[in-house]
């Protein structure tokens, strides 16, 4: 199959010769894989962000998963934004709230939608929603940072992987920040370079991220990690705006993300059996909600 671009190196290289932003290239290899029109591509993206959009605002009334687990930090969260006394900032707790507040949603079984999955789906809407209020985007630029996200999506679930079970949590949110983070500069006027140097950057503050969901379960910490991912995808972007660059190349980061992806014991992906799921008090939380059965068979 012909692909516009496979890697970030091809990708900033074609925008920058056809001088063309990175969220242009995605739709058009969409319309050049999938055979569909623009505005079809355009209107089930537009669908996509009416979908986080309803999560985060469900999640912003309060939600709470059946085990117990997770549920309402949202709600604190957007509380304290509003005291004033936040010593990170109201944008970057804006994030943060939203960022759970999808993943609370998810915890609860609500529709969310998975970017690149759906443990890790807080990140890129949390941060949109939140840098909306700052760079006040039309609804096609909030269209095509899901596509800006997307491509940096594409190149990872084709070079590396977004699955925790394959590579630990770096996969799942580590990638969702650092899509979040190219998408963020692209919307607040970057190149296409930018863009890559803040995926980079991201990236590679998630490197080794392990996936150890507690009973199972995608609430803890996936919930929290999704707030520390928004986090870190602001401040890469910020990062890449001021110029700063990494002195690792995107692609070989990602490269280094699969290849401890594949070095990480199974213990540590998305199994169970080890890091906080294997603690004292998660071993008793898996009891209390499965049974004694279950913590024996992990």
């Amino acid at each position: 199959m012909k692909f516009l671009f496979r890697n970030v190196k091809e990708l900033v290289a074609l925008a920058t010769t056809e001088n063309k932003l990175i969220s242009e290239l995605m739709i058009e290899q969409e319309m050049l894989v999938t055979r569909r029109s623009r505005e079809d591509i355009m209107k089930q993206m537009d669908t996509n962000l009416t979908v986080m959009e309803q999560a985060v605002e469900k999640g912003l009334k309060g939600v709470h998963s059946t085990s117990g687990l997770t549920g309402g930090d949202a709600v604190l969260l957007h509380n304290y934004m509003k005291t004033g006394k936040t010593l990170s900032g109201a944008l970057l707790i804006d994030a943060v709230s939203k960022a759970v507040a999808t993943n609370e949603v998810n915890a609860a079984m609500g529709t969310i939608c998975a970017t690149p999955t759906a443990g890790s789906a807080g990140v890129v809407p949390g941060t949109l929603f939140a840098v909306q209020n700052q760079l006040n985007p039309t609804r096609e630029e909030m269209i095509r940072y899901l596509f800006t996200s997307g491509a940096f999506g594409f190149v990872v679930a084709n070079n590396a992987s977004i699955s925790g079970a394959a590579g630990g949590c770096q996969a799942e949110v580590g990638s969702a920040a650092a899509m979040a983070a190219a998408a963020i500069v692209e919307m607040s006027g970057g190149t296409p370079q930018q863009c890559s140097e803040a995926f980079a950057i991201s990236m590679k503050n998630m490197l080794g991220l392990v996936c150890d969901p507690v009973a199972g379960l995608v609430e803890v910490p996936c919930v929290k990690r999704n707030a520390m991912g928004a986090a870190n995808a602001l401040v890469s972007a910020d990062m890449a705006l001021a110029g700063v660059t990494s002195r690792i190349p995107c692609d070989e980061v990602i490269d280094a993300m699969y290849k401890i992806g594949q070095t990480m014991p199974t213990a540590l992906k998305e199994t169970a059996q080890g890091g906080l799921a294997a603690t004292p008090t998660g071993r008793a939380l898996a009891e209390r909600i499965f049974g004694a059965d279950f913590v024996k068979g992990v």
